[in-house]
């Protein structure tokens, strides 16, 4: 969290067409929508659109983390099967730990929406205090992925040492043990 006890969240939407104005970029409307709706605690989103390429991803990715600052970096697209599709391998190699169970719920999330859902090759893992998860590119897709993964997402982010993210039930409910749990702020 910055000065002003903000938490600082990275949003990377990874596209060659929409880095070349082929299209606009959804991916980061899309996530700013839905963390405004889940976030009770303050945030900012830190924001990056990049092309397709691992080296740029991995600097981009070891920036947001160890220099910005980021508790929780979400990245969109490049995680299907074709030939330029590596943000996995990206975040892969700048990951401290990899947490598979991030990659194992979001792909049965999407089963139950779309049968191409196999063909993700989604990761979740942590650099330093910083949980990085790749999410689809899609706004259906990314609401429905974080909508069944982020109960999960404040708990990692404390274990990690970073600040403790409070969720709007109604949105979603953060899961923590009763005895990590603190006070409503």
């Amino acid at each position: 969290m910055n000065s002003e006890n903000t938490a600082l969240i990275g949003l990377v939407t990874i596209s060659d067409r929409a880095t070349q104005g082929v299209y606009e970029d959804q991916g980061i409307p899309a996530l700013k929508d839905w963390l405004g709706n889940a976030l009770a605690t303050p945030w900012q989103a830190v924001i990056r659109l990049i092309p397709d390429e691992q080296a740029q991803i991995e600097a981009t990715l070891r920036e947001l983390a160890d220099t910005a600052g980021c508790c929780l970096v979400l990245t969109t697209g490049g995680t299907g099967p074709a030939p330029r599709d590596v943000t996995p391998e990206a975040t892969l190699a700048v990951a401290d730990k990899v947490l598979p169970g991030f990659g194992e719920q979001m792909r049965a999330v999407s089963l139950k929406y779309v049968p191409t859902a196999i063909l993700s090759r989604q990761v979740g893992a942590v650099r330093g205090k910083c949980l990085i998860i790749n999410l689809p590119g899609q706004p259906k897709a990314i609401k429905e992925t974080l909508d069944g993964v982020f109960a999960a997402v404040p708990y990692c982010i404390d274990l990690i040492g970073g600040p403790y993210l409070e969720t709007r039930e109604e949105a979603v409910k953060a899961f923590r043990p009763k005895s990590a749990l603190r006070p409503k702020s």
